[in-house]
C-alpha cells in the first residue's frame, strides 16, 4: 500500500461480534491454512522484497500464475499466457545536474541545489531545459463542480506555472485528492511549459523539506506506451522544481503581492488568486533512463450466462513491494511485505480457489488481476487500465485487496469508495453474512480511496471498492486501533513487516480472520457476478459526472429499463 501518511483515530467503541455459523452453508469455505501457505512463500526472504523489476518479483509472479493455472483458470494475459508484461522506464537524476536560475531586472540569480530547490528526473528526455516567464496560479486547480478555476484571467501559454502544494480544505478529501492528481494536466491544457511548486510553512509543519531531499537519489518509474513513451506524462511540461518557502520569496520579488501575503491567506483558509510574477526562470536537468519490464498476472473464470459471460468482475491485488534496504549495517535488510501485500495476494488466490469449486460458474466472468508496480505509483494497474486484455467497457466492477492487517480478530471492515456507487449495499450484505459490519472511513482526510490500484480503474469509469480491516476487535482485551496504528508506525515499509517479526510482537498471525476476509471477498464478487444489473455510480457522487464513463451509465439505464 502506498500511503504517504496515516492518522489513526484515537478512540473507537469495541463491538462484540461473532462469525456466522457455517452449518447451513453450501458454497466453498475459505481455508486459513491455504492463506498461511501463500503468505509464507510470498513474504519469504528468498524473494528479497519483491521489488518491481527484480528477480524476486519475477519469482513471485511465476508462483501466482502457476497457482491460478493449477486451479484450472484460463490465461488472460498477452499471447495466451497468464502474464501481461508491463514496459517500464526507470529514471534517475544525474547528480548535481539540476539548475534553476531566476532572470530579474537586477540580473540572474541561481538558486542553490538542493538547499533551495530540488527536481526529479525527466522520464521523457535525458537532457531537458526550459526558459519562460513565471505565473502564480494558486493551487493550480480547475473544477466546475466546486466553482474553482485558478487559471481564470491568466495567460499561461509558454509560461511556467508556480503553484502551491496541498489542497483547499473546503473540498471533500477524496474529491480533492482526485483533483490534485490532475494538476499537471490542468497546467498543460492551459499552455504551461513547466511547473514550480512552493514548499509552504504549512507543509513544513507536516512534512519538513529536509525529509524530502533524503530521497533525491531514488529512481522514479513510468510505464511506456506502444511508442515507447512514458504514459500519463504531460510531455510539453519540460521543467519542474520544488522550492523551499524561504528561497521562494525571490520568485515574488517583483510581483504585485509578496509571498508572505500568500502564506497569510493560507493561514486564513483563503484561496489565493493568481497573477504574473514579472520575472522569468530557466529550469534544466540531466537524467538517465533504464527500460525494464515487470509482469502483471491475469487469469479468468468464464461465466456461465451466454450474454453476461462477456462482462467481468475484476478482483485485484498488488504483488510487488519495496525490495531491500540499502543500509549494510543491518542484518535484517529484506522488506518482506507480509501484510503489504502478501496478505492481499493470498486472499485473492484463495478467493480464486473458492470460485473454481462452485458447482456452476457465476453468470458473469471473474477476472483475477495481480499487478506490479503499485509501490512505484500504481503503475501495473494503470498500464492495465490503459491496455486491458478484455474490453474496458466490459469490466463492470473492481474489488481491491491491499494490505489487510491480519493481526487481530477484526469485527468491522472499512470499504473505501462504497459511498460512491451501488457497490455499498453489496459489500455490506457480504460482510454481514460473516458477522462483520461496515464502519465509516475513520480517516477521511487521508483520501485513501485514491491511493491504491483500484483507483486507476475508477478513472476509467469502473465502480470500485477497496477493503481494509477495521479498527474494532472481537477480543475485548485487544485495542484494534492501537494495533493498527502500531503496525503503521513501526512496521509499514520496513523489514519488520515479516511474519516472524509481527508474530513476535503481536502473537500469531490471524490467518483464520484472513479466511473470513476471503469469504467476504468471495461473497461480494459472487453477488456482483450474478446480479442482472451492472453496478453504477450514485447520482449524488462526485465521480458520477466527473469520471463516470458513458458506456457504464448507458448500461445502467438499459438494465433499469
Amino acid at each position: 500500500m502506498n500511503y504517504l501518511s496515516v492518522v489513526v483515530a484515537a478512540s473507537l467503541l469495541l463491538l462484540g461480534c461473532s462469525a456466522v455459523s457455517t452449518m447451513d452453508r453450501t458454497e466453498p469455505l475459505a481455508s486459513a491454512a491455504a492463506i498461511e501457505g501463500h503468505m509464507l512463500f510470498l513474504a519469504s526472504d528468498e524473494l528479497e522484497g519483491r521489488d518491481t523489476g527484480s528477480r524476486g518479483h519475477e519469482i513471485a509472479s511465476l508462483y501466482i500464475a502457476t497457482q491460478l493455472q493449477a486451479l484450472g483458470l484460463q490465461p488472460a494475459g498477452d499471447n495466451g499466457t497468464f502474464f501481461q508484461r508491463v514496459p517500464l522506464r526507470s529514471s534517475r537524476l544525474v547528480p548535481n545536474s539540476a539548475r534553476m536560475v531566476l532572470h530579474t531586472a537586477d540580473g540572474d540569480q541561481a538558486l542553490p541545489y538542493p538547499k533551495a530547490f530540488f527536481s526529479g528526473a525527466d522520464p521523457v528526455a535525458t537532457e531537458s531545459s526550459v526558459s519562460a516567464p513565471l505565473v502564480f496560479v494558486g493551487y493550480g486547480l480547475i473544477s466546475e463542480e466546486f466553482g474553482i478555476n485558478d487559471y481564470q484571467g491568466l495567460d499561461l501559454d509558454g509560461k511556467i506555472a508556480v503553484m502551491l502544494p496541498g489542497l483547499p480544505e473546503h473540498i471533500p478529501s477524496e474529491e480533492a485528492a482526485h483533483l490534485g492528481r490532475e494538476r499537471s494536466r490542468f497546467a498543460a491544457e492551459q499552455g504551461a511549459v513547466g511547473i514550480i511548486t512552493i514548499h509552504t510553512p504549512q507543509r513544513e509543519a507536516v512534512r519538513p523539506y529536509a525529509n524530502s531531499i533524503l530521497y533525491l537519489n531514488t529512481p522514479s518509474m513510468r510505464w511506456l506506451d506502444s511508442d515507447g513513451q512514458p504514459g500519463g506524462v504531460q510531455r510539453q511540461l519540460r521543467g519542474g522544481a520544488y522550492v523551499h518557502h524561504e528561497a521562494a520569496e525571490a520568485l515574488f520579488a517583483q510581483a504585485e503581492t509578496p509571498l508572505s501575503a500568500i502564506f497569510e491567506q493560507l493561514e486564513a483558509k483563503e484561496m489565493p488568486a493568481g497573477f504574473a510574477l514579472n520575472i522569468s526562470a530557466t529550469l534544466s536537468r540531466q537524467s538517465t533512463h533504464e527500460d525494464i519490464t515487470s509482469p502483471n498476472v491475469v487469469a479468468v473464470l468464464p461465466g456461465s450466462d451466454p450474454t453476461l459471460r462477456h462482462e467481468y468482475v475484476v478482483l485485484t491485488a498488488h504483488s510487488d513491494h519495496i525490495g531491500m534496504i540499502q543500509d549494510v549495517r543491518s542484518d535484517n535488510r529484506v522488506n518482506n511485505g507480509a501484510m503489504d501485500n502478501a496478505a492481499g495476494v493470498a486472499i485473492l488466490l484463495e478467493t480464486a480457489r473458492m470460485f473454481t469449486e462452485l458447482e456452476q460458474a457465476p453468470k458473469r466472468s471473474i477476472l483475477f488481476l495481480v499487478v506490479t508496480g503499485e509501490e512505484k505509483g500504481l503503475l501495473g494497474a494503470d498500464y492495465y487500465a490503459h491496455n486491458p486484455t478484455r474490453p474496458i467497457e466490459n469490466l463492470i466492477a473492481n474489488v481491491n485487496m491491499d494490505m489487510p492487517v491480519l493481526l487481530y480478530p477484526f469485527a468491522d471492515l472499512i470499504a473505501f469508495g462504497a459511498n460512491h456507487s451501488s457497490l455499498g449495499p453489496v459489500v455490506e450484505r457480504a460482510a454481514a453474512r460473516e458477522g462483520i459490519r461496515l464502519s465509516p472511513d475513520p480517516m477521511p482526510e487521508q483520501a485513501i480511496f485514491t491511493r491504491s490500484d483500484h483507483y486507476t480503474l475508477v478513472r476509467q469509469g469502473i465502480p470500485a471498492v477497496f477493503l481494509m480491516t477495521g479498527f474494532e476487535s472481537q477480543d475485548p482485551e485487544q485495542d484494534a486501533a492501537a494495533i493498527w496504528g502500531s503496525f503503521f508506525a513501526k512496521h509499514y515499509h520496513k523489514p519488520t513487516d515479516s511474519i516472524a517479526d509481527l508474530t513476535r510482537e503481536y502473537g500469531p498471525i490471524r490467518y483464520d480472520f484472513g479466511a473470513i476476509f476471503t469469504q467476504i471477498n468471495f461473497n461480494i464478487a459472487l453477488d456482483l457476478a450474478n446480479d442482472p444489473q451492472r453496478p453504477f455510480w450514485l447520482q449524488e457522487s462526485y465521480f458520477h459526472d466527473v469520471i463516470g464513463q458513458p458506456h457504464t451509465q448507458q448500461a445502467v439505464l438499459e438494465a433499469a429499463n
